[in-house]
């Protein structure tokens, strides 16, 4: 009976203790909660306003959402740092302190290929010369770049479908993009007949690609070359400059083009061969004339 009076005893004295404690420090915890509201509201300032800022120079709203949550968080803590102060739990933050630099670490490790494409993925976002609706190339893909998140790149291949890239393979490989210049170069192959005039195939073909396509003069020009003596025709390449920043405008030059040059060919008689395959036979063929009376 005397052990379980001492034990009552104890738990109020140690419950009565800390109603004196929370009285004692009600002023101070009253100035911790008047320190976080005002961070709180800062960091809602700071969050609303900085991406306002921010979007003026990154075009990737993830990357901006990201960047001001950041800011917003940074002084929320700052704000529950100056709390715990107030309070006199200087022990309570060394540990926080110390737990955080712990668990960053753990983290860190745990995640590390989740962190590499999110560093990937802001380092995407800050460059000038990668921007959402650019006609790429990169990691074997082709299309226009539908968005760039914090962890991965998409991009609308010109099928429709949408191919998600992580952002560390993105930085990692080469990436070609054709929006970057407003002029592209133009190839096409084509072959004629052995028995055509090459100075005037030659002539006909840059008068139709520069009568279809405007070339400056300067820097550009409709060039061609014979590459070589085919199997059964002689083989050239032409080349001209168009206005180009995507693989569709790509695609109509070269069209346009073809149908230019297969239409001059054909005004002035010029063949243009296609492969043709003689058999020989060495044995006679022997034939047998079949009665239509024979069973």
């Amino acid at each position: 009976m005397d052990k379980i009076t001492e034990s009552f005893n104890n738990l109020s004295d140690k419950l009565w203790g800390w109603v004196e404690a929370f009285i004692k420090n009600l002023p101070n915890l009253g100035v911790a909660v008047v320190v976080l509201l005002i961070a709180y509201f800062i960091s809602r300032f700071v969050n609303k306003y900085s991406q306002k800022i921010i979007q003026k120079y990154v075009p990737q709203r993830s990357i901006v959402k990201l960047i001001g949550r950041a800011l917003a968080v940074i002084v929320v803590l700052i704000g529950l740092f100056l709390a715990l102060g107030v309070l006199n739990l200087d022990k309570t933050l060394n540990t926080l302190i110390a737990g955080a630099g712990v668990s960053g670490l753990v983290i860190g490790l745990a995640l590390q290929g989740a962190l590499a494409n999110g560093i990937a993925g802001v380092i995407l976002s800050f460059r000038k010369r990668v921007n959402i609706g650019d006609w790429i190339e990169t990691s074997g893909y082709t299309g226009f770049i539908e968005d760039i998140k914090l962890n991965n790149f998409s991009i609308r291949e010109p099928d429709n479908n949408i191919v998600v890239i992580p952002n560390k393979t993105v930085t990692d490989n080469p990436m070609k993009n054709y929006s970057v210049t407003k002029r592209m170069r133009i190839i096409i192959e084509c072959g004629v007949g052995y028995e055509s005039d090459l100075e005037l195939v030659e002539k006909l073909t840059k008068d139709t690609i520069n009568e279809k396509f405007s070339q400056d003069g300067k820097n550009e020009e409709v060039e061609f070359f014979y590459t070589e003596f085919g199997g059964s025709s002689i083989n050239f390449i032409c080349r001209y400059w168009v206005d180009c920043v995507n693989g569709k405008q790509k695609l109509s030059a070269k069209h346009k083009g073809m149908l230019a040059i297969k239409k001059s060919f054909d005004t002035n008689d010029i063949n243009i061969p296609f492969p043709i395959r003689t058999l020989q036979f060495d044995n006679t063929l022997q034939t047998k004339a079949h009665n239509g009376n024979e069973s």
